[in-house]
C-alpha cells in the first residue's frame, strides 16, 4: 500500500514512542519500508517541523535521537496530500537545528550553543573566529598546561609535556586555534585542542576543556 515518497499523516490517538505524547497529524513523506515487520520511517514535512516543541528537539538532541524523523507501524498512518517540498523541508530542519547543534555534547553543549549563538555548525571559519575571539576576552595569560596529545611528527613538543600559554597566536583551519607557547627558554605555537590546563580549579580550564570538546566533536 505504501511506497517511498508518499506523504503520510499519523491516525488519531498515537503516541511518540521516545516521548509518550500524541503525534496525531503529523505529517511528512516516507523514506524507508521495512515490509516484513511492517515499519515505516517517516521525515516530517516543514509544517510539522515548525510545530513542534522546542523541548522535543532539544531532549532529541542531547539523547542523540533523530527528531527529524520517526519510525511507526504503517497501521498508525494514512496516505494523505503533501504540504511543502523537499526544499522547504531543508531549510526548516536547518532552521530549528542551528539552536541545539552543540546539545549532544551535554553540559559542555550547553556552554558551546552560547559562545556559537546564531553561527551556521557548518560554517567552520566563522565558528574558529567565535572561538578565537571567545578566548581572548575568557582566558586569563599566562596559564600553565600541559600536553594532552602530541602527534606532530618531529616536534620538539611531546606529550606531557609542560608548557606555559603566552597567547593566541592565530586561527588555522586544520588545527584550529594556535596558541604561542614557551618550553624552557624557546617559543613554540601549538594547537589549543591538544592542551589542558594544569589548575583545574582556574577559570581557564573550563574555557579550554569547552573548546577542547568542540573541537573533538566538530
Amino acid at each position: 500500500m505504501f511506497k517511498i515518497g508518499d506523504s503520510v499523516k499519523v491516525k488519531p490517538n498515537i503516541k511518540d514512542p521516545d516521548f509518550d505524547i500524541i503525534i496525531e497529524n503529523w505529517q511528512g513523506r516516507i523514506t524507508e519500508i521495512d515490509e516484513k515487520e511492517n515499519l515505516i520511517t517517516i521525515e516530517w514535512d516543514s509544517i510539522t517541523l515548525e510545530n513542534m516543541s522546542d523541548s522535543i528537539i532539544e531532549k532529541s538532541e542531547e539523547d542523540g535521537y533523530e527528531w527529524e524523523k520517526m519510525t511507526l507501524s504503517g497501521s498508525e498512518l494514512e496516505i494523505t496530500q503533501p504540504r511543502d517540498t523537499q526544499k522547504d523541508v531543508n531549510k526548516k530542519f536547518k532552521q530549528l537545528k542551528k539552536p541545539y547543534a552543540y546539545r549532544r555534547l551535554g553540559e559542555p553543549g550547553k556552554r558551546i550553543s552560547v559562545i556559537l549563538k546564531n553561527i551556521d555548525p557548518e560554517d567552520e571559519g566563522q565558528i574558529l573566529d567565535a572561538w578565537s575571539e571567545h578566548l581572548e576576552k575568557t582566558l586569563k595569560f599566562p596559564f600553565d598546561v600541559r600536553v594532552a596529545e602530541s602527534y606532530i611528527e618531529n616536534s620538539p613538543i611531546r606529550y606531557n609535556d609542560k608548557l606555559k600559554v603566552l597567547n593566541i597566536f592565530a586561527v588555522d583551519d586544520l588545527y584550529g586555534v594556535i596558541v604561542k607557547v614557551r618550553k624552557a627558554k624557546k617559543i613554540y605555537h601549538y594547537p589549543l585542542c591538544d592542551l589542558e590546563v594544569c589548575d583545574k580549579k582556574a577559570s581557564n580550564f573550563q574555557s579550554v576543556k569547552d573548546y577542547v570538546v568542540w573541537f573533538a566533536n566538530r
